[in-house]
């Protein structure tokens, strides 16, 4: 009987190691959507300077009782540009939103505000990144939906669509308000 060569046993089991590994990281629910250590946790400790007149939103802002969602946003974004009308019409169904505005200069942030509206309840700068890091931020923009108690019901990577909106954010908020799994 002929040996079989360990040389001709390991192409295949490599492969099928790879095309396990693939396929396992594929079956996530969203396959578009970037994982969280959060999820399900309290929110990380909020740490902003001032941006503007009014004072930066705090942790207990998070845990009052209502679903909010914090929006990380630049100055310097394109894509933040593209969902900000979808944070306004958000803000202007009754949503909270909590504006973290992330490593840029304060009078840029305050144009683009002034220029595009401002959908933010209340809103910080961190300029150092520093809680962005705390958060886990991958870029901007980012947006994460809180429940009532302060915990993360969803981290969405990447801009806001109605695609996003219709498919992602709206069912968390439901889910974050007791109406669904």
């Amino acid at each position: 009987m002929a040996r079989v060569s360990p040389l001709m046993v390991a192409p295949p089991l490599i492969f099928a190691g790879l095309a396990a590994m693939f396929w396992f990281g594929m079956a996530r629910e969203d396959p578009d959507q970037l994982p969280t250590a959060l999820q399900d946790r309290q929110a990380p400790a909020v740490s902003l300077d001032a941006l503007g007149p009014e004072a930066p939103f705090t942790d207990a802002d998070l845990r009052q009782g209502d679903v909010t969602l914090v929006n990380f946003w630049a100055s310097w974004c394109a894509p933040c540009r593209v969902e900000h009308p979808h944070l306004e019409a958000l803000a202007a169904s009754g949503l909270t939103i909590y504006g973290v505005n992330y490593k840029d200069q304060p009078d840029n942030a305050m144009g683009f505000l002034e220029e595009l509206g401002n959908p933010y309840t209340a809103m910080g700068a961190d300029g150092s990144g520093r809680m962005a890091l705390n958060w886990g931020l991958y870029g901007v923009p980012e947006t994460y939906v809180i429940d009532g108690e302060g915990r993360v019901v969803l981290r969405h990577a990447g801009p806001i669509t109605q695609r996003v909106l219709d498919a992602t954010i709206n069912p968390a908020i439901e889910r974050a308000r007791g109406g669904g799994t």
